[in-house]
């Protein structure tokens, strides 16, 4: 098991051949915007350690307005450049530097509802603005599987082809995010890959841990939602830089999930028993549920090296030992699209 933050800050951003590979192809610096959220740390110390093993001498430079001044610290004690950025600040946003590599991981989730004009700006006009600054730059930009809207569970999962059908202000303006990315990239030549996330989990958060908490404090769970996917985040980490290689014009669609549709009250039946304890469930199943078919991704972007329950034990093991977590719910669960 994973014993500490630190262990799992190195398990998070270890490289794997074909990452090593990539990076050692790649022509360039590498600027991560928005590095400062949940996944961008660990993502770019991969790049770094990556790009190391290959023998690149290249900058990889992390953009956020870095509100902890430890993160900062943390990031270039592990050879990442930093710079603070308000990325909504034209000005700031213009002075920041050219890089053959951008990845753009900004945007807003939570807290969306009640403050739904700064999400636009965060997640439309902002990848707007990203993508005429690195017009000459590739781009692999997060996005999410909320775009897609609920589907039957029979359905086996959203695909890369299908019809986007998002619910709720938040849905939508990252679905905006797309459309930024794509009208650019057609009009500007820019190669870009989006990548549809669904949903990660590095042990101090996601859906596992959401549930995996309940379950330990006797909490009831919900099963309004009653499946779900997820991702271990390292995996995420690996597919996201191996997605350079995919950039196209227009855009290359992914969906970034782990293969395995999971259902809530079986996972959390699995987590009471690590646990040793009772679990008792609130509300009931449909048969819709936000769910990405992960095959193409997959096969584009590698197999995941940890499956679900390997991640489930790492998880259950996390939380009974005390180990400490972001405090930001996932609330996967919400069917409505608000957040």
């Amino acid at each position: 098991m994973i014993a500490d933050v630190e262990q799992l800050e190195l398990a998070l951003s270890e490289p794997t051949p074909a990452v090593i590979e990539t990076m050692r192809g790649l022509e360039g610096d590498l600027l991560l915007l928005g590095v400062a959220g949940k996944m961008g740390p660990s993502l770019a110390r991969m790049a770094r350690r990556a790009s190391d093993a290959a023998g690149v001498k290249r900058q990889v430079i992390g953009v956020a307005r870095f509100t902890h001044e430890a993160l900062e610290r943390s990031l270039r004690g592990h050879g990442v450049a930093t710079i603070r950025c308000d990325l909504l600040d034209e000005e700031a946003l213009a002075r920041l530097p050219d890089a053959a590599n951008v990845i753009f991981m900004a945007g807003m989730k939570f807290g969306a509802t009640g403050q739904e004009a700064l999400t636009w700006a965060m997640n439309t006009w902002l990848p707007a603005a990203i993508a005429r600054k690195y017009r000459s730059s590739r781009i692999v930009a997060l996005s999410t599987g909320n775009v897609y809207g609920l589907v039957s569970v029979s359905s086996g999962g959203s695909r890369e082809t299908d019809t986007p059908q998002p619910v709720g202000e938040y849905a939508m303006s990252c679905l905006g995010r797309e459309r930024m990315f794509e009208h650019f990239s057609r009009s500007q030549g820019t190669p870009v890959a989006l990548l549809r996330l669904n949903y990660a989990c590095d042990l101090r958060y996601g859906v596992l841990v959401d549930l995996a908490q309940k379950v330990w404090a006797g909490q009831p769970v919900d099963l309004s939602m009653g499946w779900f996917n997820t991702i271990w985040q390292g995996d995420a980490n690996v597919m996201t830089l191996q997605a350079f290689r995919h950039v196209a014009t227009p855009p290359c669609v992914v969906n970034m999930t782990g293969p395995e549709l999971l259902n809530v009250r079986e996972v959390c039946t699995r987590l009471g028993g690590i646990m040793g304890k009772p679990v008792s469930f609130t509300g009931s199943e449909t048969d819709s549920a936000l769910l990405s078919d992960a095959r193409r991704g997959m096969e584009l972007l590698g197999q995941p090296r940890m499956r679900a329950g390997e991640l489930i034990e790492h998880v259950a093991h996390w939380v009974m030992r005390g180990g400490p977590t972001l405090g930001r719910p996932t609330h996967f669960e919400s069917r409505d699209g608000r957040f």
